[in-house]
């Protein structure tokens, strides 16, 4: 347990003339520990957009590190059947973050007890590291299905959340708690289910995950 690995084979950044986006006002930290920004996911595989998505809330929510913390089952999307093994999905999103500053692949949710719950990561996060401060991160789907979520009010009062926008969900910025705060990130067009169909089928996953695992996902998923 707590066992986060680090960083990835820098991806292409944004090209010159894109309009930056300005960074969102700086979150409450805990003394002099790290402001650290969680982003969880099945990461089934981990693609670029995760990469590209994780960098801008890394600097637009102005974190120290960005956390992604693979995933278990999610309680919410119980029978699955096309969810890779626990180990092998960690192993590609570590080997993808090989050399990216300030983004790593954390295992830590692998060693709680099941089913995983946000509201049990954080609790014993805290405990584990209570130098440190901790941010979730979530897209506008999941805080629209935030209420479904179990302790939801428990993790509003008592953590900061960062949430990013998905194609489809309407944030309702006039009603946001003062705890949740919404970064304004591109929208990226790009899934993980979408790579595993295209590996299916035999056709080209370039320039949709890193090089360095490429060859890794057309075996494990086809």
């Amino acid at each position: 347990m707590n066992n986060h690995n680090a960083p990835a084979t820098p991806l292409p950044r944004r090209g010159r003339g894109r309009p930056v986006i300005a960074p969102a006002p700086p979150l409450p930290r805990r003394g002099r520990g790290r402001l650290i920004g969680l982003f969880g996911g099945s990461f089934n595989p981990i693609h670029v957009g995760h990469i590209a998505l994780a960098r801008e809330l890394r600097r637009l929510a102005g974190l120290d590190e960005v956390w992604l913390m693979v995933s278990p089952q999610n309680p919410l999307k119980q029978g699955r059947d096309d969810l890779l093994d626990d180990r092998l999905r960690y192993q590609m999103a570590r080997i993808a973050l090989y050399g990216e500053e300030g983004i790593c692949a954390s295992d830590y949710e692998l060693h709680l007890p099941r089913p995983s719950y946000t509201w049990h990561t954080l609790q014993r996060l805290h405990e584990d590291y209570p130098q440190h401060t901790f941010i979730l991160l979530i897209g506008g789907d999941n805080w629209e299905r935030f209420p479904q979520w179990y302790r939801a009010d428990d993790i509003v009062s008592r953590y900061h959340i960062v949430v990013y926008p998905r194609r489809g969900s309407d944030i309702d910025r006039t009603a946001l708690p003062p705890t949740v705060t919404v970064v304004d990130t591109p929208l990226l067009d790009i899934s993980s289910t979408e790579i595993r169909q295209r590996v299916r089928q035999g056709q080209s996953i370039k320039n949709s995950v890193p090089e360095a695992i490429a060859p890794l996902v057309r075996r494990l998923y086809t």
